[in-house]
């Protein structure tokens, strides 16, 4: 036997296993990307949709009588709408310009804080309803910021909306459901106490680092 001790064992090598220092791996940060992208494809498609109708309603519905899809529960009508919903200030189409811009610019703020898919879905909804409600006032008839908004979608004689409206609907409905009860990755309900304070999350990923419950 020999009295001399065993070599220390060689110290492991992090380097190849660890991200750069201060930073988050490549694939953190594309599943830190994908809720953003997911909002603007999101607007994107709505916005695209809801042009589309609307320009097919107007070559296809103009000085035609209505069209019934479910007796006269839901029909296809062409309006031209001034004010917001019900017809409500029709006067003043101006302040609903304003309002739709000022709905898109916060809409896109909040789109960069978005850490999920349920988050990413609940604000491109509207962000899109309201990006081409703002294209109407800007660029319809009769003139620029303006412009009326194209109503076609008749529900038994209550309103007459489009696809954009449908959008901030269910938009909305997604916004209030992420905010009192959310899903994180795996599946495990949430409350919105959970969440990041500084990003719209599922609240899944905010632990305390000691693991004491506060």
């Amino acid at each position: 036997m020999s009295d001399s001790a065993a070599p220390a064992p060689a110290p492991r090598d992090h380097s190849a296993t660890s991200g750069p220092a201060g930073g988050s791996s490549p694939s953190g940060h594309q599943r830190a990307l994908l809720p953003r992208v997911v909002v603007f494809a999101v607007a994107a498609v709505i916005l695209a949709v809801d042009q589309a109708t609307k320009f097919w309603a107007v070559s296809s519905l103009t000085d035609r009588a209505p069209i019934s899809l479910i007796g006269d529960f839901l029909e296809l009508r062409l309006l031209y709408n001034p004010g917001a919903a019900f017809s409500i200030g029709t006067g003043a189409t101006w302040i609903f310009t304003i309002l739709a811009g000022v709905a898109v610019v916060a809409l896109g703020v909040f789109a960069t804080r978005a850490r999920s898919l349920g988050w990413a879905v609940g604000l491109g909804l509207p962000l899109g309803g309201a990006s081409t409600h703002l294209l109407d006032r800007l660029f319809r008839s009769p003139g620029f910021g303006m412009g009326h908004v194209v109503d076609f979608i008749d529900y038994n004689g209550w309103f007459v909306g489009n696809v954009a409206d449908i959008a901030l609907v269910v938009g909305a409905g997604v916004l209030i459901l992420q905010s009192l009860v959310a899903r994180d990755a795996d599946g495990r309900l949430t409350g919105l106490a959970n969440s990041n304070p500084g990003s719209l999350s599922d609240g899944g990923d905010d632990q305390h680092p000691s693991g004491r419950v506060s």
